[in-house]
């Protein structure tokens, strides 16, 4: 029996040019497993129609006699088909709301869902991700975010010359410029009224490694979140370096009660309370690199700026690159995500309000929620090459047996949200969102 799968064009917005399997990826599937594919066209997919075509991949819109069909982002609820396996990404696990009609849309359909987001292994760490790109592109927003305020603020800098990620040709030009200027803050230093220039990145996982290898390519000396807490001495420390901290769960929140216990908090987090507004008037730059929801404690607040703000001579906190995206999440002062074209907005707790744009003073937010997409063919390759290894083994499921029987590697069967309409053991509580 032929195997048949589906590539669903990217349309969510014009940023969006990335795929979930790339053409020599579609070509192997097909040499070692017979597996075919049809690709809807696209005039703004970082593949071009004729390298899927060049690949032995069918160019076609209708892609109803695929068995699986693969995207990046949510399908429109117009275009699901019924008793079809969808993969993707379906921002769904959290109950968000905006997605429960499509979610009901597939149950009606008698559809299989399967969520990149959920495919992990033994130690529930993820197997298929754009986290590291995420964070890659990520820290380069960042940067560039503070190379524009600190240009309003009358500083000239090393970073003067740093693009938008979305504006290099490749992570290689991104990452030959940034060499570029490590090498002029190893030779002429930080700006005295910038010094030290403390990085926090909070958390470090998939995320933060990708926002560390860039900042890792410029002259960097780490410090403890002990050491931050405690003060920085500019007299004792030299310009001609960057000072980088990471954060780990123990070091944001402590118990109300009692000891810290990692386990502990993820069960119980109503039982702990962030102490990271301690950092705040140490660190300059923060990359939120940390998955949340609502149990959790936030890590910065409006009140901790409000507080900042009235500390005399406040050197604190300029930018915030939330990776994360949460809207009013972990970062209380992300109101709303963001494109490439319009990254950033800022805000002053002074007055408690906004204004668009990076602006001179007021904590400036960098809120991209698609950041993979400025780095769309590495992205989609570091992708495809996780997810190729599962292709035939979905596509071969027959999803008609009970969810005991189906003969999914535990990889992909714990990622499975719906059985032919029907939410699995593990995602239930949906229900309750629905």
């Amino acid at each position: 029996m032929i195997k048949t799968i589906g590539i669903r064009r990217e349309d969510k917005n014009e940023w969006e040019r990335r795929v979930p399997l790339i053409p020599a990826d579609v070509l192997e599937l097909k040499e070692k497993y017979g597996i075919t594919s049809i690709v809807q066209p696209s005039d703004i997919r970082i593949f071009t129609n004729e390298e899927y075509e060049n690949a032995q991949a069918r160019v076609d819109e209708n892609l109803s006699d695929a068995d699986v069909v693969f995207a990046v982002k949510e399908i429109p609820t117009q275009l699901l088909e019924k008793e079809k396996t969808y993969v993707f990404f379906s921002h769904t696990i959290k109950g968000q709301p905006y997605n429960m009609k499509m979610l009901k849309r597939l149950m009606e359909l008698k559809c299989n869902l399967i969520d990149y987001e959920r495919m992990s292994d033994n130690h529930n760490a993820r197997l298929i991700t754009f986290s590291l790109y995420a964070g890659i592109a990520g820290m380069i927003e960042t940067l560039h975010a503070f190379s524009q305020k600190i240009k309003l603020q009358n500083y000239n800098s090393p970073f003067d010359t740093l693009k938008q990620a979305y504006q290099y040709n490749s992570e290689a030009q991104a990452k030959e410029e940034i060499k570029k200027m490590g090498r002029e803050i190893s030779k002429n230093g930080i700006p005295k009224g910038l010094h030290p220039l403390t990085i926090g990145l909070s958390g470090y996982g998939n995320v933060s490694k990708g926002a560390q290898s860039i900042l890792d390519l410029l002259p960097i000396k780490s410090i403890t979140p002990a050491q931050l807490r405690e003060g920085l001495n500019p007299d004792e420390m030299d310009n001609h370096f960057l000072y980088k901290t990471v954060f780990k769960e123990q070091d944001m929140v402590t118990p109300i009660e009692g000891v810290f216990g990692l386990q502990d908090y993820y069960d119980h987090p109503e039982k702990y309370k962030s102490i990271f507004n301690d950092y705040l008037p140490e660190l300059k730059i923060l990359l939120n690199c940390v998955y949340w929801t609502e149990q959790y404690p936030r890590i910065i607040t409006r009140k901790n700026l409000e507080n900042l703000a009235a500390k005399e001579n406040n050197r604190g906190l300029q930018v915030i690159g939330d990776i994360s995206c949460d809207i009013n999440g972990s970062i209380e002062i992300t109101r709303e995500s963001t494109m490439p074209d319009n990254a950033c907005y800022t805000y002053f707790a002074e007055k408690d309000d906004f204004e668009n744009g990076i602006q001179k003073s007021g904590c400036t937010v960098m809120a991209i929620d698609n950041l993979p997409c400025e780095f769309p063919k590495e992205a989609s390759s570091s992708f495809s090459l996780e997810l190729k290894g599962f292709v035939e083994n979905i596509v071969s499921a027959d999803f008609k047996k009970g969810f005991q029987d189906l003969s999914l590697v535990d990889e992909i069967k714990k990622a499975l949200i719906l059985q032919n309409g029907s939410l699995t053991p593990d995602y239930r509580y949906i229900a309750d969102f629905l």
